[in-house]
């Protein structure tokens, strides 16, 4: 007898009560079938060579499958924030934004650079004060997994290795020399964490050791890393995982860590100036886990070890991309989909850890008045700004909840909900599959399944490219005890939609056949459990249940079993009652209410919040905060909606004058590592415009931000204060937006912005929505308009 629930299958007509029957002559007739009965891997552990995995707290554990904990799989979202890159001041209420948006591990690079400021005085106080940021992890119940280096990359200079050890030993090597400096780095990192690990009750529960390591001379290799994680070991860093990112080359001792895997939705460090074709992000992986080009420093010129380890560890995510750095020579700007199409699909792959990068976006520290950012003329392979470190991030430079959190929340609550139940499912390909990437009309889709259920994942985006629409669309799958045909009427995947649906869930004892809905989180109140989940197409979300079950909603019999369409509605949950008697409820949001989503806890308990304005969850209630609208509204799942508008003040312009007009911008040199554009020599600048304003002091409410926006066009823009240089960018065709609480002290005083010309024949990629922007000319530095838009905010008691 098939792994089936037994109840269901003795009530229901033979097989065909589950839609497990359909003729194979059917079958063959629909390109959109797919065999999911293959098993996947057998389950495996004890072989990985890892630290202490118990704790106070439990157990952090790893298969060749998945993480475990309290050994449970376990799938938890991961999220990357540099703590040398924020102010202080602020760290606690950023990892609640973090936590709210449904991550679980707060990741962060230690460049050893923004913390060594001068030979041999490693400095962690301030900004740089690692041991607070990681108590006030744990102070949330939020994990954090140590990305220590001593190579890092991040776009710093030297990869995060100070100037003097890059120019007076071999690094990223054995070499004694070099090895002492990263000895006496780390073990001043583990006086500051001493007592953070998981064995010892603290939140630290991995270390990833170096970076984007494919080398293999003298010293190199396989042999490098594993001196580190040796020498990490001796020092006291003994955690559940160590790992090492597994893309371009990359070479590790097997056994001894685990690799990570990455994608991004664009290449800003190509130095190619067109489009690029359409990513390999975009297609489900059913062979190798290993993205293109994900910019690594170095070339290994082979094949590197993680494809070759796939049987004996699980797929983990470290750095797919939360966004991506615009960088000189090439400055994408992203849509919220392409991150959200890209992740869901690597997910629909078997991803078994989300990892993000980053997640959190931020500013560049100076060392003495040094710059750390990479750039070409430093010996890097790109040029970053000098402090600006955005990176379109779910999370801004400045704190600001970007658009892309809302794409990507409801998967992140779906994963800390149900990723048990996902983390062991194995992935599989339909019958039909893209020729390549570049095939944008054949429909991309997988199944990740066991047994008689699975989710049903659909990706039709593809970043700057047009997918077909595919109308009359069934999908036939076949798990263990037969072929389930999948929804009851063809319907219409259009462009742009990604989605996953489930099939065979199980509901609190409730057996849900499929639905055209994608799951988000489960509440419960005294009436028992709610599944939230959300409409993925227009028009009603159909449900499917097992022949008996009954469902306070219009429903029809057909091919043993309850079909129900439903409109989606967030204050009308439909309650569903098994043959047994068990009963749920579920609540069917439309998909637009989807990405005014937000799940955490009050008083201990999980609520869903549906609110556009950005939320944070306190013990007693909520807080919101908006931009620019002082008007609220919120509502509590699954209560009624409410209304609350703060006193506003309104956007308002701030004037300005020029007060030096462009210079002719000299041409753009090519050069450097990448043979492509570099960004202009600092006596460049002489040929910038330059714009004069004063901000009042009066802008900040008590508590509150407020943000300066700046709508220009040019090459590089320079804000400063004095002599002082607070912030730059790259114009890419965004506003540029800059948060103004962490420059109080400054405000009431004559700032300064300074735009570099674009010139019209700068070898530089935007993409076309930005270069429509540009007006025509030999080159372009202007300034269009600046306003101080207001952030309010408003507590509400729950």
């Amino acid at each position: 007898m098939p792994d089936i629930d037994r109840r269901t299958a003795l009530t229901a007509t033979g097989l065909a009560g589950l839609g497990l029957a359909l003729p194979a002559d059917a079958l063959a007739q629909t390109a959109n079938s797919l065999d999911a009965r293959k098993p996947g891997l057998p389950l495996k552990s004890g072989h990985l060579h890892m630290g202490t995995s118990a704790g106070p707290q439990g157990r952090i554990g790893i298969t060749n499958l998945y993480l475990t904990r309290d050994d449970r799989p376990w799938l938890p979202v991961m999220g990357e924030f540099h703590f040398t890159r924020f102010p202080s001041a602020y760290w606690e209420e950023e990892l609640l934004k973090m936590k709210a948006a449904g991550v679980g591990i707060v990741a962060s690079y230690v460049l050893w650079n923004h913390v060594e400021l001068a030979p041999g005085r490693i400095d962690w106080t301030g900004d740089r004060d690692i041991g607070r940021f990681v108590r006030l992890c744990q102070k949330h119940g939020l994990l954090f997994f140590l990305r220590p280096g001593p190579w890092g990359h991040a776009e710093a200079r030297f990869g995060g290795i100070p100037d003097w050890i890059a120019g007076s030993t071999r690094t990223r090597s054995n070499d004694p020399a070099y090895m002492a400096q990263v000895e006496r780095f780390w073990r001043g990192l583990h006086d500051q964490l001493n007592g953070l690990m998981w064995k010892d009750g603290g939140p630290i529960v991995g270390m990833q050791v170096e970076n984007e390591y494919n080398l293999a001379g003298p010293g190199q290799g396989r042999e490098h890393i594993a001196a580190l994680k040796a020498l990490a070991l001796g020092i006291g860093f003994d955690v559940p995982l160590y790992t090492v990112t597994g893309w371009d080359q990359t070479v590790y001792p097997k056994g001894e860590v685990v690799p990570v895997h990455g994608g991004y939705p664009d290449e800003p460090w190509s130095a190619k100036t067109v489009k690029l074709p359409p990513k390999e992000n975009y297609l489900f992986r059913f062979d190798s886990r290993v993205s293109g080009d994900l910019g690594a420093q170095t070339r290994g010129g082979r094949r590197g070890d993680a494809d070759s380890d796939m049987e004996d560890t699980p797929f983990l995510g470290a750095e797919y991309g939360g966004g991506v750095p615009v960088m000189y020579r090439r400055r994408p700007q992203l849509q919220p989909a392409d991150v959200a199409a890209a992740v869901t699909t690597q997910v629909g792959s078997g991803v078994n850890l989300l990892g993000y990068y980053m997640f959190h976006g931020g500013a560049n520290p100076m060392a003495n008045g040094r710059m750390l950012e990479e750039t070409q003329r430093s010996g890097g392979y790109n040029d970053c700004p000098a402090i600006g470190y955005d990176f379109q991030a779910p999370i801004g430079q400045y704190g600001e909840v970007n658009p892309v959190s809302a794409a990507l929340r409801p998967l992140h609550y779906f994963l800390a909900e149900y990723g048990e139940t996902l983390a062991p499912m194995t992935v599989h390909a339909p019958a039909v599959l893209p020729a390549d990437k570049d095939d944008l009309k054949t429909l991309r889709w997988a199944v990740r399944a066991k047994g008689n259920s699975g989710f049903l994942f659909v990706n039709n985006h593809v970043r700057q490219y047009g997918t077909a629409a595919h109308p009359g669309t069934q999908f036939n799958v076949t798990l263990a005890g037969g072929t389930v045909r999948l929804p009851s009427r063809p319907v219409t995947i259009a462009p742009g939609d990604n989605f996953f649906w489930p099939i065979g869930m199980d509901l609190d004892g409730v057996r849900l056949d499929w639905a055209t809905a994608q799951p988000v989180t489960r509440i419960a109140d005294r009436d028992g459990p709610i599944h939230v989940m959300a409409a993925c197409l227009p028009g009603p979300v159909e449900l499917a249940f097992p022949a008996e079950t009954k469902v306070d909603a219009p429903a029809r019999s057909e091919g043993g079993r309850v079909i129900v369409q439903v409109p989606p509605s967030a204050t009308r949950p439909v309650r569903v009652t098994g043959a047994d008697g068990r009963s749920v409820r579920l609540l069917l949001i439309e998909r637009e209410a989807a990405k005014r989503i937000w799940v955490g806890e009050i008083g201990g308990e999980r609520r869903v919040v549906l609110s556009a304005a950005d939320v944070l969850f306190g013990p007693n209630g909520l807080e919101l905060r908006q931009r620019g609208e002082a008007r609220f509204a919120w509502q509590i799942l699954p209560g009624k909606a409410a209304m609350m508008t703060a006193k506003a003040t309104g956007i308002a312009p701030l004037p300005f004058s020029q007060t030096r007009e462009a210079g002719t911008a000299p041409p753009i040199e090519i050069g450097g590592p990448a043979k492509a554009a570099m960004q202009p020599l600092p006596e460049a600048h002489k040929a910038a415009a330059a714009f004069s304003f004063t901000i009042p002091r009066d802008v900040l409410a008590e508590g509150g931000d407020a943000f300066l926006e700046i709508d220009w066009r040019g090459d590089i823009g320079r804000l400063f204060d004095g002599p002082d240089m607070l912030d730059d960018a790259y114009w890419d065709g965004r506003v540029w937006r800059i948060g103004l609480k962490r420059f109080a002290a400054r405000l009431g005083r004559p700032w300064t912005l300074t735009v570099m010309p674009l010139r019209a024949d700068a070898p530089i990629y935007l993409d076309d929505a930005a270069r429509a922007k540009l007006p025509a000319g030999e080159q372009v530095a202007t300034l269009e308009v600046l306003r101080i838009v207001p952030e309010y905010r408003m507590e509400v008691k729950a």
